[in-house]
């Protein structure tokens, strides 16, 4: 049975979907079979991987409004054994198809019980917000990612997460965990990275990754070019850091 994670936060521009597509590649090439979904209508993690979402016969939209299976919607990418579920504009519309469904917080949930054995990891790419479809993320992993920027107003909005974490857990998803929170754009020449990453252990301790993402240069550019930072630059500290963190989470998840 696959790990399913979902990576959210409710603000932006803190990295999610650059953590989603290196994660992922990073994941795959340690030997990993992933699928990442891309839940974001921006469709930026789609893009990210070279994918026009008008070349898909379906997306994700599809298969939470209309009901098709999430098997035979996958695409393969640039990377060895990662496929995708990607993501179009129109699922900002679903949002409110998906209000009349029955038990539409569970509907990825559903959609993912048939395939889930079929990866060792499933990541979601949660867009910016708390709506009904970061609740059927939340609701259908195991756990998630807090990927949290190096800057001064960080820690705002962790809160609202974290209350919005506790509701689902009380009463969709009882084992719901924090898989880890994730410092991004991190700059080790600034007193105020220093100083959140400090704040963030002191609050969360093993909860934050050992493993911190920089600014990079090659980490920004690798998107549009659509590969992940792992084929664009394998030798640039964005690629690197990322396998790092893969490594963290494959560890942390060893059976026992």
């Amino acid at each position: 049975m696959g790990k399913i994670i979902a990576i959210a936060n409710q603000k932006g521009g803190v990295g999610k979907t650059t953590t989603t597509i290196n994660l992922g590649a990073s994941l795959a090439s340690a030997g990993q079979k992933v699928l990442i979904i891309d839940a974001d209508p921006q469709a930026n993690a789609t893009s990210g991987y070279g994918i026009d979402p008008k070349s898909m016969t379906s997306s994700i939209y599809e298969c939470l409004v209309d009901n098709y299976p999430l098997q035979g919607s996958q695409v393969k990418t640039c990377v060895e054994g990662l496929d995708l579920i990607g993501s179009r504009i129109d699922l900002a519309g679903a949002e409110l198809e998906l209000i009349n469904k029955s038990d539409r917080e569970r509907v990825l949930q559903h959609l993912l019980e048939p395939i889930a054995k079929d990866y060792d990891y499933i990541l979601i790419d949660c867009s910016p917000s708390l709506g009904l479809i970061t609740v059927n993320a939340l609701t259908a992993a195991q756990s998630v990612i807090i990927p949290v920027q190096a800057e001064y107003f960080a820690l705002e909005g962790i809160s609202k997460l974290l209350n919005t974490i506790r509701i689902i857990k009380s009463r969709l998803n009882p084992s719901l965990e924090i898989e880890g929170f994730l410092l991004t754009m991190y700059d080790a020449r600034l007193r105020l990275a220093n100083q959140i990453y400090e704040e963030l252990k002191g609050h969360f301790g093993a909860m934050v990754f050992d493993t911190v993402i920089p600014r990079n240069i090659r980490l920004s550019e690798a998107p549009s070019h659509g590969l992940p930072a792992l084929l664009y630059d394998p030798e640039s500290r964005g690629a690197t850091s990322h396998v790092m963190l893969a490594k963290e989470i494959i560890s942390k998840n060893k059976p026992k």
